[in-house]
């Protein structure tokens, strides 16, 4: 596409930032083909599945020639956004009582970081403890959701920083688990030091390989079909037609905390410690409504990220002062209608 566009530019207007970024976009988007008359035409690029020549991953394509940072993303089937990803961490407690008075200080924000749209929520759990070690701000428990741990995380936390991270893992995705019937992981006992797995009925497993999968390290476990064919229970292990049952394990430190967590998770006293979380909720909205923070009222990701800054300490100049006022900050949405309602009451009065 260069060689269409250059002899019509001199190399001063070519060398320009916002010409180099139309410039991006155009190869990234559309490119030059022969058609079946010989003929060289321009047209869009199209997924190499659908026989396409093929689009840049989403990480590095351009989206607006007016901010180079920004980049779509989509959370569900309905969200979708260009932009950018602000997290946010605050401090959380539970009421402590003081002279039979109940003293709940007021949650802060102590760190904001902020990425283009398409960053994984994973990718930023170490960045983000890091940024607090910085700051000694590093909590004993890190209330996270469901995107951001990983069971190398849940580790990695725990022996390079001293957290434990609350949050919900990733269940057990094996056709048992899904159907809630039949025998899933947690029904085998992995002898870590023997490298040798035992099943519910207490045949011992034939193979354990050690391997590499999505430049992850994995342990293949596999039963041997002459172990597995005439088991009475054959039908709530495996679907196998020949071999017997396998199972896909992760190194021992990886695989028993992630069996912890999950383990954890199904606890009412773990997923009623996990209510501590929602609070974040309530600041999330609260930036919405106060400072607009959905709206980057600038250019790239370093003024952005400012603006992020900025926010949160607007939030905790609010917090701060409702608090040291005695007044109780609104936890809840109120509607126009409700808003307008009040308004009138307060002039009949």
């Amino acid at each position: 596409m260069e060689a269409v566009y250059a002899p019509f530019s001199p190399a001063w207007l070519r060398n320009l930032p916002a010409v180099q970024a139309l410039q991006v976009m155009l190869i990234q988007n559309y490119v030059r083909v022969t058609d079946r008359k010989g003929r060289e035409v321009v047209q869009r690029r199209r997924p190499l599945e659908d026989g396409g020549e093929g689009l840049p991953p989403v990480r590095v394509r351009l989206t607006s020639p007016y901010d180079t940072d920004a980049r779509w993303a989509a959370k569900g089937d309905d969200m979708f956004w260009n932009g950018y990803k602000l997290h946010v961490s605050e401090t959380c407690h539970t009421p402590a009582g003081t002279n039979g008075k109940t003293i709940v200080p007021p949650n802060l924000i102590t760190n904001v970081a902020t990425t283009d749209a398409t960053v994984p929520n994973s990718q930023m759990t170490e960045k983000i403890h890091q940024m607090l070690a910085a700051r000694r701000l590093l909590p004993g428990e890190h209330y996270l959701d469901s995107g951001y741990p990983s069971a190398e995380l849940l580790v990695d936390a725990r022996k390079r920083f001293g957290i434990a991270l609350i949050t919900p893992v990733l269940l057990d995705h094996s056709s048992q688990a899904r159907a809630a019937a039949g025998y899933n992981r947690a029904a085998f006992t992995i002898g870590w030091d023997a490298e040798q797995v035992t099943c519910p009925q207490g045949r011992a497993s034939s193979s354990w390989s050690p391997c590499a999968q999505r430049d992850t390290e994995a342990i293949v476990v596999k039963f041997s079909g002459e172990i597995c064919r005439p088991c009475p229970v054959r039908s709530l292990c495996t679907s196998a037609k020949k071999g017997g049952r396998q199972l896909t394990i992760r190194a021992r430190p990886l695989q028993q905390a992630l069996d912890q967590a999950r383990a954890d998770q199904t606890t009412k006293d773990w997923q009623d410690k996990y209510k501590l979380r929602a609070g974040v909720e309530g600041t999330i909205r609260q930036a919405v409504a106060v400072t607009g923070v959905r709206r980057a009222r600038y250019r790239g990701l370093a003024k952005v990220h400012l603006e992020h800054v900025f926010s949160a300490v607007a939030l905790n100049l609010i917090r701060l002062d409702a608090w040291w006022n005695g007044n109780p900050l609104d936890r809840t949405r109120t509607s126009h209608l409700a808003r307008l309602e009040l308004a009138e009451l307060a002039l009949a009065a």
